[in-house]
C-alpha cells in the first residue's frame, strides 16, 4: 500500500456569524438602543475572557462549514474536490494548509506542502518578485541554494523577468497568480494544494499550469486540486470528492464524482427549464429575454441518430425584426463539444410572448450527458452578432444508442477535436393572440 500523504478523520469546522436582530429604526428609543448595545458588550467581554472569537452582531450562529469529513490521499494521488459556491472546499482546503485549525477531528499531513488558495496568499506586498521567491522558499523550509537552483526555472516559467525587482503589489491579479504558482510548483513540495486561483490566469497559462501539475505528480508528488472547470478536474485527477453543504456526497472515480455533481445542479435532466434564475452573462442588452426552455417529449432522452430539438419562449420589449438564435453544447464535463447558428427568421411583437422551436438536424452526439448554452439575438459567426439575452447551463440531457442497433462506444482522446454542426432550424409556432402591447 503506499504511503498515505493526508489522512483526514472525522473533520468539522465551525465558524461564528453574527446578525443584526433588530435594525436601528426611527421608532427605537434611546432606551432600547442603550439596553441593546449593554447586552452587545457583555457577550463579546465573555467572549473575550473565555478566548471566544469576538462575532459583531446583536446574535450569533454556529455555522458548521465542514461537518464530519474522513478520507485517506496516498502519497503521488490526484484528487479533485468540487462542489458549488459555499460546499466547504475552500474551507478543507484552509484546513489541510494550516491556515485554520479545525473544530473537531484530526488531519495528518506527511510531508512538505505547498499551497496557492488565493491571490497574493503568501506573498508580503511590499518585496519584490525576486524578494518574495526566496521568503516563500524560506517558508518552504527550502536553503536559499536550493531556491537559487530553481530561480531561473521560476521566472522562466512565471513569464515575469522584466517586473522581477517591482514590489508584487504593482502586480495584476494575472501576474500575481503566474508567479506564485511557479513557486508553489517548481519547489519541490510534497504535496501541492491549488484552489480555483487559477482562473485569473489565460486559457494559455491555464494550460502550462495543468501541465505542470501533471508533471509534479509523475515525479510522485500529491495534489490537491479545487476547480469549477469540470474539464480541467477530469483531465488532471483520477479521483475527485463532491462536496455539498459541508459534507462528503461522494468519494470516488473523478467521472462519476462529476456526473453527481452536475445531476445534483440546475442541469440534471428535465423536460421543462425556467430561465429566471438561469446563469447569465452581465454583457447582453436583454432587448429580447428568454423566458423558457422545454423539451417537446416526456422525459430529455434523445437517440444519436435523431434531430435534437427543443422549445424556446421569448418575449421582447420592444418591436423586433429578423432575430435568430444559437446554441452551444457541452458535454457533462463541462468540454463544448460544438456551437451552431440559425438564421435570422423571425419578427417579435412588443410585449408578446412567443415560442419557437428550435431543431439541430443530425447532431450525430456520442451516447452521454450533455448540457447546453443557448442565445437570442442578430447576425452570425461570420459576419459578426449580437446576442440580446443568453441563458447558460440549461437543458441537460441525455443521448443513447438507437434502439434498432447495438452501437459501440470508442474513448475519444480530450484533444480530439471538435463538431460542425448544421445549421440550426427555427420556426414559429405558438404566439400570445390578443396580448396587450403596452403592458
Amino acid at each position: 500500500m503506499s504511503q498515505l500523504a493526508i489522512s483526514v478523520e472525522s473533520l468539522s469546522k465551525s465558524y461564528l456569524v453574527g446578525h443584526n436582530a433588530n435594525k436601528i429604526e426611527r421608532n427605537n428609543t434611546l432606551r432600547d438602543i442603550l439596553v441593546r448595545n449593554a447586552r452587545n458588550l457583555s457577550r463579546k467581554t465573555h467572549d473575550m475572557i473565555s478566548g471566544r472569537p469576538i462575532v459583531q452582531g446583536d446574535e450569533v450562529e454556529e455555522f458548521w462549514a465542514l461537518k464530519g469529513l474522513s478520507f485517506t490521499i496516498a502519497q503521488g494521488d490526484r484528487v479533485g474536490v468540487i462542489g458549488r459556491n459555499g460546499a466547504g472546499k475552500s474551507t478543507l482546503l484552509k484546513v489541510l494548509s494550516r491556515i485554520t485549525e479545525p473544530t473537531a477531528g484530526r488531519v495528518t499531513i506527511n510531508g512538505r506542502v505547498a499551497s496557492l488558495l488565493e491571490v497574493g496568499t503568501g506573498f508580503h506586498p511590499e518585496l519584490s518578485g525576486r524578494e518574495n521567491v526566496f521568503l516563500n522558499g524560506a517558508i518552504l523550509g527550502m536553503k536559499r541554494i536550493e531556491i537559487q537552483r530553481k530561480f531561473d526555472e521560476i521566472v522562466a516559467f512565471a513569464e515575469v523577468e522584466r517586473f522581477l525587482d517591482t514590489p508584487v503589489k504593482r502586480y495584476s491579479s494575472g501576474m500575481y497568480v503566474r508567479l506564485a504558482f511557479a513557486v508553489a510548483a517548481h519547489l519541490d513540495p510534497e504535496i501541492l494544494i491549488v484552489d480555483e486561483v487559477l482562473a485569473v490566469g489565460d486559457v494559455q497559462f491555464q494550460k502550462k499550469c495543468l501541465g505542470k501539475m501533471q508533471d509534479v505528480s509523475a515525479e510522485g508528488r500529491t495534489i490537491l486540486f479545487v476547480s469549477h472547470n469540470m474539464a480541467a478536474i477530469e483531465q488532471l485527477t483520477q479521483r475527485a470528492i463532491f462536496l455539498n453543504g459541508g459534507e462528503m456526497q461522494f468519494d470516488g472515480e473523478t467521472s462519476t464524482a462529476i456526473a453527481q455533481y452536475l445531476q445534483s445542479s440546475n442541469v440534471a435532466p428535465a423536460v421543462q427549464f425556467s430561465t429566471e434564475n438561469a446563469i447569465r452573462p452581465s454583457s447582453p442588452t436583454q432587448l429580447v429575454r428568454i423566458l423558457e426552455l422545454h423539451f417537446d417529449r416526456n422525459a430529455p432522452v434523445f437517440y444519436s441518430d435523431e434531430p435534437f430539438t427543443f422549445v424556446a419562449r421569448l418575449k421582447s420589449h420592444s418591436d423586433v425584426t429578423n432575430i435568430r438564435t444559437s446554441m452551444t453544447i457541452f458535454s457533462n464535463d463541462g468540454t463544448p463539444v460544438g456551437s451552431c447558428f440559425g438564421p435570422e427568421f423571425a419578427d417579435l411583437t412588443a410585449s408578446i410572448a412567443t415560442d419557437v422551436k428550435i431543431t439541430l438536424p443530425t447532431p450525430r452526439l456520442a451516447p452521454g450527458l450533455y448540457y447546453c448554452g443557448v442565445a437570442v439575438g442578430k447576425g452570425d459567426h461570420i459576419s459578426g452578432h449580437e446576442d440580446f439575452d443568453i441563458v447558460l447551463e440549461t437543458l441537460g440531457f441525455e443521448v443513447r444508442h438507437p434502439q434498432r442497433e447495438g452501437g459501440t462506444l470508442s474513448p475519444w482522446p480530450r484533444d480530439w477535436g471538435r463538431v460542425e454542426f448544421f445549421p440550426l432550424i427555427q420556426q414559429v409556432i405558438a404566439s400570445e393572440a390578443g396580448a396587450n402591447r403596452h403592458e
